[in-house]
């Protein structure tokens, strides 16, 4: 009796253990998963991600993670401020900035030596060019340069005129020096120059050479035919143009520089140009005229250089890479070309202020030189712009935004370019009353179609605004 008794006890005392530990196993998971739950949320709010979208591809959007048609992986767009309370028009987190390939090069200042780059096209050195025409009307009977592009030299025979009136001409030169009068014997001779008898060939009639009724043409320079208008048999009169020929031992490269560098060329300065047939030599020469006017279609202005060619391997119509040196500008504030985005209505940069934060600036550019371009309001030395990915960086960031902080309300940027005010002023009238300190702010995300603030890449680019205060 007192064995079944101990025995019921025991297993009593079992049964009320194992109840008190399965309570407290209860207890302390759900007090574990209250904390964690607590602890997720708090991360939660920290850190709310927006959307997914693709990072090369800003407008590719999903509500979860997943590969972009690239096949990258989806980067998350979260909906919280800088830990500095800063807003900036950009944020992508430090760790991922190489991997988005975001390259940065420092805003310079000193002296900019103005290099303007352009291209041209050889042509005929229109000084040189010789028309050719017949005196008195007659009929080809030989033609001696048949193919435009023939090279001549001086004295060689062109073509032979037949012609009665060249003949009657030289038979009064020799009655007039039969005669001995002085005065017909010069006005026959002035006659023969007149018809286009050289020299040489009147002092051949004065010898008492035979006279012809066939009279050569011969050449009066070097050069080459650029135009032939004739054939054998042909009958021409001194209104005919027979050909035309051009000395190729000078040639002109005309160049088409954008109007914009236009004021910086002057008469006389040095130009070296390169051509693709010799790309291991170059050819030095000088500006000697620039066209009153520009291009209507092009926006060009064209340049006319010089240059000597002994060689003659310089040949009409050559493609050519000219650059033009123009006096350099001092204290000139320039970063590199690629950094700047030109849109048809705004010139902007991408600024970077590190630790992943970006801003948009507006910037008024100057001239450009080579692979620089001259920064006149904007930008001060000793900051760093985006030179790789800054388009990218540009459509997350919310330009409307941007354009509300100008100048040193925004710590990225510098100054303020001339065209800001006015800017600003037409934003206001658009918005009477709504454009005052306290609403600048909140304007972009109430301007219609702009639903996507400052972005921010946190993984990605996260938006800049309290979303809190958004319905």
């Amino acid at each position: 009796m007192k064995k079944y008794g101990f025995f019921t006890a025991t297993l009593v005392l079992l049964a009320l253990a194992t109840l008190l530990g399965y309570g407290i196993g209860s207890r302390g998971a759900e007090l574990s998963g209250s904390t964690a739950m607590a602890s997720g949320d708090s991360a939660s709010s920290e850190r709310k991600v927006l959307y997914w979208k693709a990072p090369m591809d800003a407008d590719f959007r999903r509500d979860k993670p997943g590969k972009s048609p690239m096949g990258m992986d989806l980067v998350p767009v979260y909906a919280n401020e800088n830990e500095n309370g800063e807003s900036s028009d950009v944020r992508i987190n430090p760790a991922v900035v190489n991997n988005l390939g975001v390259r940065t090069a420092e805003v310079k200042q000193g002296s900019l030596s103005n290099r303007l780059e352009a291209v041209g096209y050889v042509t005929y050195d229109e000084d040189t060019i010789t028309s050719i025409n017949t005196r008195a009307d007659g009929w080809v009977e030989k033609l001696a340069v048949k193919t435009v592009g023939s090279a001549v030299e001086p004295g060689e025979m062109l073509y032979e005129l037949f012609s009665p009136k060249l003949e009657t001409a030289q038979r009064e030169y020799q009655t007039a020096l039969t005669s001995g009068s002085q005065s017909l014997i010069s006005a026959s001779r002035q006659r023969m120059r007149s018809l286009g008898f050289t020299t040489e060939q009147i002092e051949q009639t004065r010898r008492g050479q035979k006279v012809s009724d066939r009279v050569s043409r011969r050449s009066p320079t070097a050069g080459v035919v650029v135009e032939l208008n004739i054939r054998e048999g042909a009958y021409v009169q001194p209104a005919t143009q027979v050909m035309k020929l051009a000395d190729l031992s000078k040639v002109w490269v005309q160049v088409e520089m954008d109007e914009g560098s236009a004021a910086l060329i002057e008469k006389g300065q040095t130009a070296i140009a390169k051509f693709e047939a010799f790309p291991d030599r170059q050819w030095e020469g000088t500006v000697d005229y620039i066209y009153p006017t520009v291009d209507e279609k092009t926006r060009t202005v064209k340049v006319r250089v010089r240059f000597e060619n002994p060689d003659r391997k310089l040949q009409p119509n050559m493609y050519s890479h000219v650059t033009i040196k123009t006096a350099p500008q001092k204290n000139a504030v320039f970063i590199p070309q690629m950094a700047l985005i030109r849109t048809g209505q705004s010139q902007r940069v991408v600024v970077s202020r590190g630790d992943g934060r970006f801003d948009v600036c507006p910037v008024e550019a100057g001239t450009s030189s080579g692979d620089r371009v001259e920064i006149l309001a904007g930008l001060r030395a000793g900051q760093h712009v985006v030179t790789s990915a800054q388009f990218m960086l540009d459509s997350e960031a919310n330009v409307d935004a941007a354009a509300l902080r100008l100048g040193t309300d925004k710590p990225g940027c510098a100054a303020e370019p001339a065209s800001t005010e006015a800017s600003m002023s037409t934003m206001s009238m658009a918005n009477p009353g709504t454009a005052t300190p306290e609403t600048a702010e909140k304007m972009p995300s109430a301007m219609p179609g702009n639903d996507m603030p400052d972005m921010d890449m946190g993984g990605a680019m996260q938006p800049e605004q309290d979303k809190a205060a958004q319905p």
